[in-house]
């Protein structure tokens, strides 16, 4: 079984990207997806309302097979509505951050009360680059200054922080904290052994970042020097646990 924690639909794109994740979803037998909208690094509340109302269309037309992640821009006077209309009328059970703010802004702080009351995990886009930093981008220092401050609150880290060696480092003492290897076509071989060497294969989550890849992060977590055990962590048992509410 395998369990795709971390996929999307784009806006502008929404027919073709929803083709393309069901497409993978036979080929590569995914058991489910969570999926997530995404458009501009500054979503305003319409753009927001958009990008929600897209994931929770793909939801209601496929329940078996998608998931959903409601997407917020924690600086929108609305925020709190647009996450309890999701989360309690529209079965949405995740929240995504993107880069409207850093990880560790205030005005994520609501946000990660209101998760940890209702169990919802939390994930972060997060990304530690050479070149080319968005504005706002969160690297894995400001995910663990977030988790200290929630220690109670799931947060899954996207990306393994976008660059292991400096990501996995930062929240390795922080047990709040999963990851998940989406985007794994930019990863080495060697990444994957690093991140269950430092913080277990119970922290890691299968992931793709479609549309796009697939095929590349399976192969990322066959290839890895696990165990049949640490596999079926990463696959499917470790999204079970985060997604229980209890």
């Amino acid at each position: 079984m395998i369990i795709d924690i971390h996929t999307h639909v784009w806006a502008g794109a929404y027919e073709a990207n929803k083709a393309s994740l069901l497409k993978a979803i036979d080929r590569f037998g995914l058991a489910k997806i969570y999926v997530s909208g995404l458009k501009s690094y500054q979503s305003d509340e319409e753009e927001i309302d958009l990008l929600n109302k897209m994931v929770y269309d793909f939801m209601r037309e496929e329940p078996e097979k998608v998931g959903g992640a409601v997407y917020l821009n924690p600086r929108n006077s609305n925020v709190m509505d647009v996450l309890k209309r999701a989360t309690q009328e529209q079965g949405f059970e995740m929240i995504k951050l993107w880069v409207c703010t850093f990880a560790d802004d205030p005005s994520v702080d609501p946000i990660m009360d209101y998760a940890e009351a209702n169990g919802l995990p939390v994930l972060f886009h997060a990304f530690h680059k050479a070149n080319g930093q968005v504005p706002n981008e969160t690297t894995g220092i400001h995910v663990a200054n977030i988790a200290r401050r929630h220690p109670k609150t799931k947060i899954l880290m996207a990306h393994l922080g976008g660059n292991p060696y400096d990501g996995i480092p930062a929240i390795r003492d922080c047990k709040n904290v999963w990851c998940d290897n989406s985007g794994g076509s930019f990863f080495k071989g060697d990444d994957m052994n690093y991140t269950v060497e430092n913080i277990g294969a119970e922290r890691v989550l299968f992931g793709t970042d479609m549309p796009g890849c697939c095929g590349s992060n399976i192969g990322q977590t066959l290839g890895a020097a696990l165990t049949q055990e640490q596999r079926e962590l990463i696959f499917w048992k470790n999204a079970k646990k985060l997604l229980d509410p209890n």
